[in-house]
């Protein structure tokens, strides 16, 4: 009988904590996990929380099979290159540093090792992420699988060409701050309309709520369903109105390309 595989995430700051606790939620066996963590109180507090076992770089090198790197780009090289002096032959790494393409991983990784690319997002503290993982060169769909079954314990996941990813940062990575500054927006001028603030904010909270839900549930297309809100000359259509004269959705388009060109610079 095969040994279990073991998994390794290396750094448990918010999003790989939020994944190392995805997956123990999600069932993972607790005995085929490892955290790494530069922060010894960090790694103590998320072993105590979830169970699961710490260890050292070179211990991860030594018996992980999958290796989950979730650090600051800027660490990145540094902690591939110390991994790579134990890491087992065969070895997947799944990458979720922000902006760091496949070939520059691997080029900090021995010969033919495996790399995904993950671009997630923050609404996997809830379940709700959206990933987007590319393979490197060297990676079957047999890693690809394996990164989907990583990536779903915290949201959904879909498989793009690499040289989709910085569109995907623009669009989902930076996406759930777009929609907390609409929000925010809402709930401010309901505060200047007369609403009392918390009032506003269940208001704002629930609409973008349910009209996420009625998008994704429904399969109508977003223009569809905004014209069902808009009667002639009502409400709806005099603050399109003043959304369209004030160039919001050219801001959209405009604000997206920024973020991507600033993904492409970052990488």
């Amino acid at each position: 009988m095969n040994a279990p595989t073991v998994t390794a995430v290396v750094g448990v700051g918010m999003m790989g904590g939020t994944l190392l606790g995805g997956l123990v939620r999600a069932g993972w066996d607790t005995g085929t996990l490892l955290i790494a963590e530069r922060s010894s109180a960090l790694a103590d507090e998320m072993s105590s929380r979830t169970g699961v076992q710490v260890a050292g770089l070179a211990e991860v090198g030594k018996r992980a099979d999958t290796i989950v790197l979730v650090v600051k780009p800027q660490d990145a090289g540094g902690v591939l290159e110390e991994l790579s002096r134990t890491l087992r032959p065969g070895a997947l790494v799944v990458s979720l540093c922000a902006g760091l393409g496949t070939a520059r991983l691997e080029s900090h990784l021995p010969d033919g090792t495996p790399v995904v690319r993950v671009m997630p997002n923050t609404p996997a503290q809830v379940g709700q992420a959206m990933s987007a993982i590319s393979p490197g060169s060297h990676a079957t769909q047999e890693h690809v699988e394996v990164a989907e079954r990583l990536m779903g314990a915290v949201g959904e996941v879909v498989v793009v060409s690499e040289k989709y990813q910085d569109a995907v940062t623009a669009v989902s990575g930076s996406g759930p701050a777009y929609l907390f500054y609409i929000a925010d927006a809402m709930i401010e001028a309901g505060v200047h309309l007369g609403l009392p603030r918390p009032i506003a904010t269940r208001l704002a909270t629930q609409t973008l709520l349910g009209s996420a839900t009625l998008l994704s549930e429904s399969g109508t297309h977003p223009a569809v369903l905004r014209e069902n809100v808009t009667s002639p000359a009502g409400t709806t259509a005099a603050a399109l109105r003043v959304l369209d004269d004030r160039g919001v959705r050219a801001a959209f388009l405009a604000a997206l390309e920024a973020a991507r060109d600033r993904s492409v610079a970052l990488g």
